[in-house]
């Protein structure tokens, strides 16, 4: 049996622990011995910005604001949705470990990546770079856990509350899109995104693009009414 082998570790800024791991050419991002992300299977965060995005492909400047970086699956997928010039990709990543992991050790998952000049990476919550906007985004995509009721970091339940959710419809252009990626179906989760004045779909959608395609993720898309 080939070996995990730890490549490196960081704390997030709440002191949780995360470690790169490689197995067989895999790549594996944990904490506390839980799997929190892998270069195997992607196919889901992939999937969610192509459904975030594809909307907008007709807009000339088009905006998006991406809930964590990750390995980049789900950031490299959406600037290849939108290939428009003049269009902008923000990143609110909280750890810049895991920045730096994407500029070295993970740079061959997506070549190039972080060279595109449309994309710009703020450290820090995401919750900050939401409240910091007025009608500005096409669409935000959040990929920062394993959805509204699993959390890794503790903060981020804050995103999922009614008052959060009322935040980013205020960060959101009319008619523009939440879309959120989850490891599980929530139904009270859906009727929030409804409380909170959303149109709300719930996609049920392959975890990744090949091996088990059976296991299956969610993804919220929660439009925005164009009043």
């Amino acid at each position: 049996m080939k070996p995990y082998v730890k490549i490196t570790e960081t704390l997030t800024p709440e002191g949780e622990p995360l470690e790169l791991i490689e197995h067989d050419g895999t790549f594996l991002i944990c904490s506390n011995g839980e799997q929190l992300m892998t270069s195997f299977s992607h196919g889901s965060e992939e999937t969610l910005a192509e459904l975030a995005c594809a909307p907008f492909t007709p807009v000339n400047q088009p905006k998006f604001l991406i809930g964590g970086l990750g390995m980049g699956y789900t950031l490299a997928a959406a600037t290849r949705a939108v290939v428009k010039q003049r269009a902008s990709f923000t990143v609110a990543e909280l750890t810049p470990a895991i920045v730096d992991w994407n500029r070295t050790h993970l740079s061959h998952l997506n070549p190039g990546l972080l060279d595109d000049d449309r994309i710009n990476i703020k450290i820090g919550p995401v919750q900050k770079a939401i409240r910091q906007a007025n009608g500005e985004y096409h669409a935000i995509l959040l990929d920062v856990d394993n959805g509204p009721s699993a959390f890794h970091g503790k903060k981020n339940s804050s995103l999922y509350t009614l008052n959060g959710l009322r935040e980013i419809q205020h960060a959101l252009k009319g008619g523009g899109i939440l879309a959120i990626w989850s490891a599980r179906s929530d139904k009270v989760f859906t009727k929030t995104l409804r409380k909170a004045g959303f149109d709300v779909s719930e996609n049920t959608v392959a975890a990744a693009h090949k091996g088990n395609k059976r296991r299956t993720h969610t993804i919220w898309l929660a439009r925005k009414k164009n009043f």
